[in-house]
């Protein structure tokens, strides 16, 4: 996905209210922006990091401003606007760049099922075959060099997806649990059991019941994100950070 401008940058004053932050621009100003992220941010969101925001360029939105992107350890770009890993999938599914979901399918969002939703349905000849959610991973791992976690909050929400997966799975759908890393210091992904070890050890469940269990990195470039390569998924985390 490309934005249609290079991104605004600017140093992080505050996140506050869940949804705003006060950045100050390289130029001086200083502007409130759209946090569009209900998360922790945990290691996201430290006050003077190096932060990149998109213009929407409309001057009838309160907050014309959308926080994009944050620099983490001085080093790292992440991705802080989890509205774009579905986006992100979506694009690669079209393209087929993801190898274990490529096929003659067509691609539904948000589809139905019998509690709720997931994120994508892909089906085949009318027929639903493969159900996808997709999870946004920017934890990065204070004690293990490129490893994120996830969730960085508890998360009943995900925990519901999870059960949502593993039901469709017992009825005979092929059910895919995707984290999207838009995170460059991330290499593997494994569950944060110290933040929220019900989700942890609802996760090593799932995947032995046969629920698919698949993470993809994310690449960055000046005019926009590509979903890039795989990369390792480990299960039965073990309590830690």
């Amino acid at each position: 996905m490309n934005y249609d401008a290079p991104l605004v940058s600017g140093r992080l004053l505050r996140r506050y209210k869940r949804f705003l932050a006060d950045i100050q621009l390289d130029d001086g100003r200083e502007v409130t922006a759209h946090c569009p992220n209900t998360g922790s941010m945990k290691h996201c969101a430290d006050p003077d990091s190096r932060v990149w925001l998109w213009d929407s360029n409309n001057p009838k939105r309160k907050y014309q401003l959308t926080w994009e992107w944050v620099e983490v350890d001085d080093q790292y770009r992440a991705c802080v606007n989890t509205a774009r890993a579905n986006a992100l999938v979506a694009e690669a599914l079209e393209a087929q760049r993801i190898p274990e979901l490529a096929g003659n399918y067509q691609i539904k969002r948000e589809p139905k099922v019998a509690d709720g939703r997931l994120d994508f349905l892909l089906e085949e000849d009318g027929e639903a075959r493969v159900y996808i959610e997709v999870k946004s991973v920017t934890l990065l791992s204070e004690s293990e060099s490129g490893l994120g976690r996830f969730p960085d909050a508890v998360t009943e929400r995900g925990l519901k997806h999870l059960r949502r997966l593993q039901a469709l799975k017992e009825q005979g759908y092929r059910a895919v649990l995707l984290f999207c890393v838009p995170h460059e210091g991330i290499e593997r992904v494994q569950a944060a059991a110290a933040i929220d070890p019900v989700y942890a050890r609802a996760l090593d469940e799932v995947a032995a019941a046969g629920v698919e269990v698949l993470a993809y990195r994310v690449s960055f470039s000046e005019w926009g994100m590509q979903l890039d390569r795989a990369i390792p998924v480990l299960l039965n985390a073990p309590v830690a950070d």
